[in-house]
């Protein structure tokens, strides 16, 4: 005989001890627990919860029993019924976040809609944050495969005007534990070599050269050679002061402060300089770094760069050494960045994020924030605002 399923429902204004209360009577259910849900939104909540049914209708003893937590906490409404079958969500379902600075219901129903005409099934919406910019997750099923369903999320996105970031099963099962991140209008709010530039009255020359190597007349390495000749003779003790002056990028202590509370190690790559990067990586509690280093005699930069290059390739060589250093496999590693020379890094990483990038890196990227906090990115990592008040 197939089984049959006792489903009780209760819905109404959230109270002190209605959450226990209704557990408590939950637990008391005969047969297997089948399913269970708790949801707050706005001083409402719904709660739920599905055993098998020992007969073909309700318990009087257990109708009453909720009968009376109804009247106990006034406005609660409470539904027993026995059904013949029951939808029960697998223990492994994926997750869908969906933030930004004008974040609207119908944008959520959009992508919800877009889940299931995809296949999937959604089994529950929440927001995860307010601040710095509103943040909802969706849960749902997969169907399978699941590739076509995550690029129409993102195209669904950009069309919305909002940033999405999807964690499939087995990525859930797998956190990540290592983020590196670009240096240059990424950690910090401005291109060190214009500042640099600037301040010695070079800016127009350098943004010259800027400007060919944007045009393809020129790659990275000669344009890095070409734009540091520029800055021969500056005082190596100015460049460390305007490095100590830099502007960190709103939320980006609060991203290292949390992740690192987390468990998560932290990692820089810059085609900067390393001037800049000690700083910041002494500053912050920075666990790896890599950038270009700036050739110094007599207390001036001499206009050279010494040993390798760090260019596009190199980030994505550095992501992988650090990596291999934490024995952390490269799945489960992040890296966010602005521009085409953190692509390969984008790529390379289990979850590459772009920040206020160009469309060119937002379509290369797993995800991309378009607002200017860069601790939003914590949501798209999975964590919700209770976990970065926990870590303050």
């Amino acid at each position: 005989m197939p089984t049959a399923y006792l489903h009780v429902t209760a819905a109404g204004p959230d109270r002190p001890g209605l959450a226990s209360d209704f557990l408590g009577l939950a637990a008391g259910l005969r047969g297997n627990l089948r399913d269970i849900a708790y949801t707050r939104a706005g001083g409402q909540v719904l709660m739920g919860v599905v055993v098998d049914a020992p007969g073909p209708e309700p318990d009087p003893d257990v109708a009453r029993a909720f009968d009376a937590l109804a009247t106990r906490h006034r406005g609660l409404t409470v539904l027993l019924e026995t059904r013949a079958e029951a939808a029960f969500a697998p223990p492994d379902q994926a997750e869908l976040t969906v933030l930004g600075a004008d974040l609207t219901a119908s944008a959520v129903d959009r992508l919800a809609d877009r889940i299931e005409a995809g296949g999937g099934l959604v089994a529950g919406i929440r927001q995860v944050a307010t601040d710095p910019v509103p943040a909802v997750r969706v849960r749902f099923t997969e169907p399978s495969p699941a590739e076509a369903l995550h690029r129409a999320l993102g195209e669904q996105a950009r069309t919305l005007g909002v940033d999405v970031a999807v964690h499939d099963a087995a990525s859930r099962r797998h956190p990540k534990r290592l983020l590196v991140m670009d240096v240059d209008s990424t950690l910090i709010r401005a291109e060190m070599i214009d500042v640099m530039a600037a301040d010695v009255g070079r800016g127009d020359e350098v943004a010259a050269v800027t400007e060919r190597a944007m045009r393809g007349e020129l790659d990275f390495a000669e344009s890095l050679h070409r734009r540091v000749a520029l800055l021969e003779g500056m005082p190596e003790e100015r460049v460390d002061a305007l490095a100590h002056d830099v502007p960190l990028m709103p939320g980006a202590r609060t991203l290292i402060r949390t992740l690192k509370a987390h468990g998560y190690r932290i990692g820089i790559v810059s085609g900067g300089f390393t001037h800049v990067t000690d700083v910041l990586a002494r500053m912050l509690g920075i666990d790896y770094a890599a950038a270009n280093t700036l050739e110094v005699r007599g207390g001036r930069l001499t206009g050279r760069v010494t040993g390798p290059v760090v260019d596009r390739r190199g980030k994505a060589e550095a992501l992988a050494r650090f990596a291999e250093r934490e024995g952390v496999p490269l799945d489960q590693t992040v890296a966010i960045g602005d521009g085409a020379n953190d692509l390969d890094m984008l790529a390379k990483a289990g979850l590459g994020i772009a920040f206020n990038a160009k469309p060119v890196v937002r379509e290369a990227a797993d995800a991309s924030l378009s607002v200017p906090y860069l601790d939003a990115a914590l949501y798209l990592l999975g964590l919700t605002r209770e976990a970065v008040v926990a870590a303050e």
